[in-house]
């Protein structure tokens, strides 16, 4: 055995250094120029052109983005609860009403029945999110929304190029979300892009994350200081011309795994689905925790739980939820476990990885 592998590794190199030290030397460090041509290739990298707008995290992005789009109080928004807590934060904070929904097993994204079944009066959207890179069922779901006549938006903060059909995620809804967190599939240091439907959705995202303004001093609306950075934009753009093949790697180390793993559930990929494998995530129906501890403390190996707490029952959301019962988000909560998947992992780290996790299923952890 030799060192720990990490379940996430950040890839920063002289390159990114490079471009924040430009932006540092040039004296136009807050949002400017380098922000402006981020969203701009962000833009035709990712949603073939729709109008982008970069703000400084991804919770920040799904706030403004839901704000922009029109939710506010007296509103639901139908999410899940099998996700990171800032999807159903950034409805709350709205104003809007969080309504928590099952997902369907394989893909851990929404339910398009259970969605349906949670559709009331005052639903105005539906935010599924593209959990562990995997494309939520979007045909199904817009579908849907369509009949009802609400709105659709994207929680694609783990699902840089990740597509279904054909189509790249970030283009089904009014307005998409994607974060630039360190531990993402690309980053920027921190932030987030909102992918919007239109240009007016577009100029109110704008507005709400510069104080209300667009020109100086000239404030339309009461609004945030959610502005990216150009050292953050300058990040962003070099891992710009990096991240597809840094996917292309994810998604082999990915073969790799599902080609030796045994004795555990590995990710399926649904039919049309580009996955990109922010996460590997398997599923241990026995003794997670001991099978997630014996990995580390025996193979030195790292591994992530995400999420052990589902949203509904956090102490943060549990009062729009009293008495839900949605027993797929709970299974899940209970049997997942994250491997390592990163584009730094070495086919000897690979061989680690799938032997360590073979040896424990076998034994039962």
């Amino acid at each position: 055995m030799t060192g720990f592998i990490p379940a996430a590794k950040p890839l920063i190199g002289d390159d990114e250094r490079a471009a924040v030290d430009r932006v540092l030397l040039s004296g136009m460090i807050a949002q400017g120029p380098e922000v402006a041509t981020f969203e701009q290739e962000f833009s035709a990298h990712f949603v073939g052109g729709r109008p982008v707008v970069a703000v400084n995290s991804g919770t920040a992005g799904l706030h403004l983005g839901l704000l922009a789009a029109g939710i506010g109080p007296g509103d639901e928004v139908i999410v899940p609860s099998f996700t990171f807590a800032a999807t159903a934060n950034s409805v709350a904070l709205t104003g809007a009403t969080p309504v928590f929904a099952d997902i369907e097993p394989e893909t851990f994204t929404l339910d398009p029945a259970a969605v349906e079944s949670a559709i009331t009066p005052r639903t105005k959207g539906v935010m599924p999110v593209h959990l562990y890179g995997h494309p939520a069922r979007m045909g199904e779901l817009g579908d849907l929304v369509a009949e009802r006549g609400i709105a659709l938006y994207e929680d694609a903060a783990q699902a840089h190029g990740a597509a279904l059909d054909g189509r790249q995620v970030g283009t089904f809804g009014d307005f998409a979300m994607f974060s630039l967190y360190p531990t993402k599939n690309m980053t920027s240091g921190e932030g987030g892009m909102i992918a919007t439907v239109d240009d007016v959705v577009a100029r109110r995202a704008r507005l709400l994350r510069n104080q209300g303004m667009e020109r100086q001093y000239e404030n339309e609306v009461i609004g945030f200081n959610a502005r990216m950075t150009d050292i953050h934009a300058a990040i962003g753009r070099v891992q710009l011309t990096k991240v597809d093949a840094w996917t292309e790697a994810r998604r082999s180390n990915a073969a790799f795994l599902d080609s030796r793993l045994s004795g555990v559930v590995i990710p399926p990929v649904a039919p049309g689905a580009r996955h990109v494998y922010h996460q590997y995530t398997i599923r241990v129906v026995d003794d997670r925790d001991g099978f997630v501890r014996a990995l580390k403390e025996e193979y030195a190996i790292g591994s992530g739980v995400y999420y052990p707490v589902p949203n509904h029952r956090l102490p943060s959301l549990a009062h729009f939820a009293p008495g839900l019962d949605l027993p797929e988000t709970e299974r899940a909560a209970r049997e997942v476990v994250s491997l390592p998947i990163h584009p730094s992992l070495s086919e000897s780290d690979l061989e680690r990885i799938a032997d360590a996790v073979n040896a424990l299923a076998g034994a039962g952890a």
